[in-house]
Parts: structure tokens; sequence; C-alpha cells
């Protein structure tokens, strides 16, 4: 599974933008995917995942103080995952990766080479 993220850039503070992450190689639609970020000079966060319940289910899951502003969704049969960001503000600036995990597991084993989000005030 190769990992490719894109669409980050640099966007005004209250803008929206869409992130998105596909796999060169190997399907992802029943993969656990999961988004993180890492802000300048601090450790790496969780955003949030989203899970393969059933044919064409997902469950999708934020960490705290995630959920409202970020959302979480696949398209083209769950191959793509897409992290919608509303209303960014400059501590969104940082860089957003992708992963994987494989179906059943927690483990992110699979990475994504980031993309840098840059917020200006």
């Amino acid at each position: 599974v190769q990992l490719q993220a894109s669409g980050g850039g640099t966007v005004q503070a209250g803008d929206s933008l869409r992130l998105s992450c596909a796999s060169a190689g190997g399907t992802l639609s029943r993969l656990r995917m999961g988004w993180f970020r890492q802000p300048p000079g601090k450790e790496r966060e969780f955003i949030g995942s989203t899970t393969w319940t059933g044919i064409n289910r997902y469950d999708t899951e934020y960490a705290d103080g995630m959920k409202g502003r970020f959302l979480i969704f696949r398209a083209n049969a769950g191959n793509t995952v897409s992290l919608e960001m509303n209303n960014v503000r400059p501590d969104d600036t940082a860089v957003y990766y992708c992963a994987a995990a494989n179906a059943g597991k927690s483990d992110y084993i699979y990475w994504g080479q980031g993309t840098q989000v840059t917020v200006s005030s």
C-alpha cells in the first residue's frame, strides 16, 4: 500500500480546505484509515479515522477537539479518504498525514508522505 496525500497549501484563516488520500497500489476500502497532523515543533497528533464495518459502511471517529471543524469521509468505493477542514485557524498549520492499518488492526503501518497546510491570519 503506497499512500499519497494531496490538497495541502497555504490558506487564510476561516477558509476551508480538503485533503485527499489515495493509494498508488492496493485498495483502501477495507483498511482502517486515519488522518494525523504534526504542527511545527510538536508531536504528531491523531485527528480521526474511518473503519470499514460492512459493505459500503464505515465507522468514523475523531479525537477530542477535532470533531466539528474536521470531517473525514470516503469516496471512490472507499478507496479515497478525504479530510475536510472548515474554518481553519493558524494553529491548524501542520504537516498532515494519512495512514492505514490492516483490517481489524489498530496499528497504522502504512504512511503517506505528508502534505503541508499553512494557515495565515
